[in-house]
């Protein structure tokens, strides 16, 4: 299927600079809010209800800048950025309820929680083709240890021993990331190559031979044909190769058409059963 096939493309942050970090960048804004710890201690002392509702829609409200610096930092990297901002707004609300007061500032649980629901949505939901977790690991150690070897004064692009080394991996895993840097997002099948004027990467696809289904059909029947008596078996020729009429056929071998009709209909049974190891249902003529 037309479906099963893509062309992929590597993940934007694969050959961007190093961002700085999202957390990083959420840290450096304004102290914490007057009020907050006052709503998050009534929080804590709430059940659920209303009125508990009412105090965790006013914390979103006040951290909601905070969630969206850190949605920003993920900006231009293939996903809307409204969409990013809803991520991120969620990893807010999981952050309000499930931080505890007593054990420090807001900011230092909710940064790495929201920033965490926001990878894991380009992780698990902006994948083109399904990539398995332990592969999308790899993509990410050989991505770092590349940009590493890279940055080296002189460095020529590193090959995969020189990942592998740096990485404690073992060649095979370095392929298997390196293929995945590319298998981020995918082309249209209408894509134009560059290499060839009007042609796209649907016509380098090939197609189903129809020979080889006839191929597979005839030696399934091959066997049943074999324990047909003559009579049946000539008259299987004459129909299907000679292309006879029963008429013809009957008058050939002397019998009536009404009897070449059942002689016919019982073979292919016969043999059609045979072929699909079904040798009980076979239908005999009177």
């Amino acid at each position: 299927m037309v479906s099963d096939t893509m062309t992929c493309r590597a993940h934007p942050r694969d050959t961007a600079p190093p961002p700085g970090g999202a957390a990083g960048a959420a840290r450096r804004h304004t102290p914490p809010p007057a009020g907050a710890a006052a709503l998050f201690a009534r929080l804590v002392d709430l059940d659920d209800g209303p009125e508990r509702e009412a105090v965790r829609a006013d914390l979103v409200d006040v951290w909601l800048p905070m969630a969206y610096r850190i949605a920003g930092r993920f900006r231009n990297r293939g996903e809307d950025i409204d969409d990013l901002r809803q991520v991120a707004a969620l990893g807010l609300v999981k952050a309000i309820d499930h931080f505890d007061p007593g054990r420090g500032a807001f900011e230092s649980y909710a940064v790495p929680t929201i920033t965490g629901e926001v990878r894991r949505h380009f992780r698990d939901r902006l994948w083109a083709v399904h990539v398995p977790r332990q592969v999308q690991t790899l993509r990410n150690q050989v991505r770092l240890a590349r940009r590493e070897l890279i940055q080296r004064p002189g460095s020529a692009e590193p090959t995969a021993l020189e990942v592998a080394a740096r990485t404690d991996l073992t060649l095979e895993e370095v392929a298997a990331g390196l293929e995945a840097l590319e298998s981020y997002s995918s082309l249209s099948l209408d894509a134009e190559l560059t290499t060839a004027d009007g042609f796209s990467l649907v016509d380098t696809l090939g197609s189903i031979d129809p020979s080889y289904q006839l191929a597979i059909d005839r030696e399934a029947v091959k066997k049943g044909l074999r324990r047909l008596p003559e009579r049946e078996r000539t008259i299987l020729y004459l129909r299907f190769f000679e292309d006879m009429t029963q008429a013809r056929i009957a008058q050939r071998l002397g019998l009536s058409q009404m009897h070449v009709c059942r002689l016919l209909a019982r073979s292919c049974a016969q043999v059609r059963n045979e072929a699909l190891d079904h040798p009980g249902d076979e239908r005999t003529a009177t």
